[in-house]
């Protein structure tokens, strides 16, 4: 595998339209179904990161499960470079494999105990590059080796039990690299790992988006982390995107009242003393019965009736720039269109000074004008 991957870079490598993923409830006499991910658009370019973050339960992991075909979506469509991905086992789940390779959370679980490195990766290059034998695959081994920064002289023989963490993870990552990937789907590759090699394992993925031109889907908690890492954010909650834009715009200036939760609780380190004054109040819902209406409205301490009642579509406030939240839709040509003659259509929510600014053709739009008190 070349160092300087030639790839292309007209369009997605890889997008999610509509994706879906509904699990039935197990029991004699259960219908009910938990809705971990609904209607969820994404696109994976060659060269750049998507960050998609959200705290447990909002559908991170699972979307990755989707994109990964280890699991088959109740509706929507998975598109690699344009063409829909309906494989499932055999040759042809293998080929996109090829393609599409995971990274997973736990690296402790992820590598068998009783194999060396040399024996996974091994694997994997025969599995995805069967023609490679002798000199060649030893010799692809130790690039694989040197591609994720271990010494292939020290750690080809090494057990898992014999690696730290951050070194099983990075082994994982050049066990995913043995199938020469456009798309890398990260999940939570960090979170695992000790505060103090974190940054290293980032500094690796950015490297190899670099130099390879892979696209990566970086599935996190840390909103923090989706700033340094990601060029585009995309956050979740309940099984539903909530917001999306380049990842400076989303960390700094978040929109959605969710947003601003997750940003909001990170710490200060400036003043550790001070409380995170976010507002919200409660936990995530019962995904197998979600709210009616934005999934967030119990929480949130803008919420109206019409939060309540109806669904907010992602609206755009900017360039490449959405949120689904009701209020922005003063502010937003054709927000309103589509509702039920009965939406309670002028009880739009009053963010105040917590909204975010709307750009429209290149000028700021003014924000709603606080005509209601709204309780906090």
């Amino acid at each position: 595998m070349s160092d300087e991957a030639p790839r292309n870079t007209a369009g997605p490598v890889l997008a999610a339209v509509g994706l879906t993923k509904h699990f039935p409830v197990r029991g004699l006499r259960s219908k009910g179904v938990v809705h971990a991910v609904d209607g969820v658009d994404l696109e994976l370019h060659a060269g750049r990161v998507l960050a998609l973050v959200g705290e447990s339960g909002s559908g991170k992991s699972t979307v990755a499960r989707l994109l990964a075909r280890l699991y088959t979506q109740t509706r929507g469509e998975v598109l690699l470079h344009g063409e829909p991905v309906t494989a499932r086992k055999g040759r042809a789940f293998r080929a996109y494999c090829r393609r599409a390779q995971m990274i997973f959370q736990d690296p402790f679980a992820s590598l068998n105990p009783v194999h060396t490195v040399r024996y996974v990766l091994t694997r994997s290059v025969r599995i995805h590059r069967p023609a490679l034998r002798g000199a060649a695959l030893e010799a692809e081994l130790r690039a694989l080796l040197d591609r994720v920064q271990l010494n292939p002289d020290r750690f080809i023989d090494k057990f898992p039990h014999e690696l730290s963490g951050g070194q099983r993870q990075r082994v994982a990552i050049a066990r995913a690299l043995a199938a020469d990937p456009e798309v890398l789907l990260a999940d939570e590759p960090i979170s695992m790992l000790d505060v103090s090699i974190r940054i290293g394992i980032l500094n690796l993925l950015k490297d190899l988006r670099d130099r390879l031109g892979i696209a990566i889907l970086y599935i996190t908690h840390d909103i923090a982390s989706a700033r340094y890492f990601a060029d585009r954010t995309h956050v979740m909650y309940a099984g539903r995107t909530v917001e999306t834009g380049d990842s400076e715009s989303v960390t700094q200036t978040p929109a959605h009242p969710y947003t601003q939760l997750l940003v909001r609780s990170a710490p200060d380190a400036e003043n550790l003393g001070a409380p995170a004054h976010t507002g919200a109040r409660g936990e995530p819902p019962n995904m197998v019965s979600p709210p009616t209406g934005c999934r967030f409205n119990p929480r949130c301490p803008f919420a109206t009736e019409l939060c309540r009642t109806q669904t907010p579509p992602l609206l755009d406030i900017g360039a490449e720039r959405t949120v689904a939240c009701w209020g922005y839709a003063s502010q937003v040509p054709g927000a309103l269109d589509g509702l039920p003659a009965d939406a309670p259509v002028g009880d739009l929510p009053d963010l105040g000074d917590d909204a975010a600014p709307v750009h429209r053709d290149g000028a700021v739009a003014a924000g709603p004008a606080r005509s209601q008190e709204v309780a906090r």
